[in-house]
């Protein structure tokens, strides 16, 4: 019987891209150092224009309780309630300009985007999953960590394994259940004008 969570492809992707999905239940048991630093050893093989590399992480394992409780603090409450269960929270972050000429990076938050995808990928491969999340607050993680201007703390991710959504509150049982729904090419991949749905056969 397959997960519920898995995808259900039209048309044929890599295992990994079809299995990754973002749970809200997590098993807190710690996570090899080994694997974490595989994790970002992905992302420092994405792409970025001009090879600008302007991403940035913050990181801290559940097994350094201090630093756990520190990182978790920089999330919104309704986040804190479950990620205090991953093995390892991340806050990522964003250079805003280029070192190159110190002027603005158009592509700096869409460069971390494709390094935290890398991360998130490497991840689902070893058996792993991550919670991606907009809901942090972006001001205490400068004031506690030090981040200096013309660098922007952008998400979080949730990283560790994945538990029983039995013993989940309601709400986020339900989420955890629930089928997952994307939308279909013809409504997101165009030809010729906006809306004309590209036909790839």
């Amino acid at each position: 019987m397959s997960h519920p969570k898995h995808a259900t492809p039209e048309f044929s992707i890599q295992e990994t891209l079809a299995t990754r999905w973002s749970p809200y239940g997590y098993d807190p048991r710690p996570m090899p150092a080994a694997d974490l630093q595989s994790l970002f050893e992905a992302a420092r093989w994405a792409p970025s224009a001009f090879n600008e590399q302007p991403w940035r992480y913050l990181v801290a394992m559940r097994q350094d309780s201090e630093a756990f409780e520190q990182l978790l603090s920089c999330l919104v409450e309704p986040n804190q309630q479950w990620a205090r269960q991953a093995s390892a929270l991340v806050i990522t972050v964003a250079s805003l300009n280029h070192e190159r000429n110190g002027k603005p990076n158009g592509t700096a938050q869409h460069d971390l985007g494709l390094a935290s995808a890398n991360i998130t990928h490497e991840a689902t491969s070893r058996g792993m999953v991550v919670h991606q999340m907009s809901g942090i607050l972006p001001d205490r993680a400068r004031e506690l960590y030090g981040i200096p201007a013309g660098f922007q703390a952008m998400t979080a991710l949730a990283i560790g394994f994945e538990a029983d959504p039995a013993g989940l509150p309601d709400g986020l049982k339900e989420r955890d259940t629930a089928p997952r729904a994307r939308r279909p090419q013809d409504e997101f991949v165009f030809t010729g004008t906006w809306g004309q749905a590209a036909d790839l056969s």
